[in-house]
């Protein structure tokens, strides 16, 4: 059977994501590193962005895309649950974490420390601070959201939880954010038993660039 391909870089959460996907069905499939507007990126995703997947004469563009074809098309444990309530519970979370928490957590707080642009490479303070005020209630909203069963999205591991983890493995390297992380208790012992989940540990990316 054709191995899948996903493609794009390793740091990325979403390329993570993809992976978790991968490892929690036990599918077998190449990572071909490559950044954004690469060709052979930019070749399946009209944007240039990343990741993208190849499975035979299969591609597709977008991580939550990828994670539906990997959950659909392979054996193994549901990461979207097949009643209407479960699904949309995942949907709804997994649309919240790519459209509120990650442009927050991710494109403005964490980028000012990862790939700040200033020219000693020192944290970009005009970034970061306008975000660290709107860490605390971002990080509440979650920690809310695990109070009944400890997961995002249901009584079990589903791909909300895959798509949350690898921010949660980024902020917890930051100053201001692992304070908060500290804060919530739910959260902090959600990511402690996501972080030691095989899925996740075994597809952890290298650390970041040097700040």
């Amino acid at each position: 059977m054709t191995k899948l391909t996903i493609i794009g870089a390793a740091p990325s959460n979403f390329v993570w994501t993809c992976r978790i996907a991968c490892a929690e069905k036990g599918v077998e499939y190449d990572l071909v590193e490559a950044r954004p507007h690469t060709p052979g990126v930019s070749a399946i995703h009209p944007l240039g962005k990343i990741p993208v997947m190849r499975h035979g004469e299969v591609e597709l563009f977008e991580s939550k895309a990828i994670c539906s074809y990997i959950d659909r098309k392979f054996p193994g444990p549901g990461l979207i649950p097949a009643g209407a309530h479960g699904a949309a519970l995942v949907e709804q979370w997994v649309s919240f974490v790519t459209t509120s928490f990650d442009p927050l957590c991710m494109r403005q707080y964490a980028l000012g420390y990862f790939f700040p642009g200033t020219p000693d490479k020192s944290p970009n303070r005009a970034i970061i601070d306008p975000s660290v005020p709107k860490l605390g209630p971002m990080l509440a909203i979650i920690d809310r959201a695990l109070a009944a069963t400890g997961f995002l999205a249901g009584p079990s591991f589903t791909l909300a939880d895959a798509f949350l983890a690898p921010i949660m493995h980024y902020l917890s390297k930051l100053p201001e954010s692992s304070a908060e992380l500290a804060r919530n208790a739910r959260l902090n012992t959600w990511f402690e038993q996501t972080m030691a989940r095989p899925s996740v540990a075994s597809t952890m990316p290298p650390p970041p660039p040097a700040r």
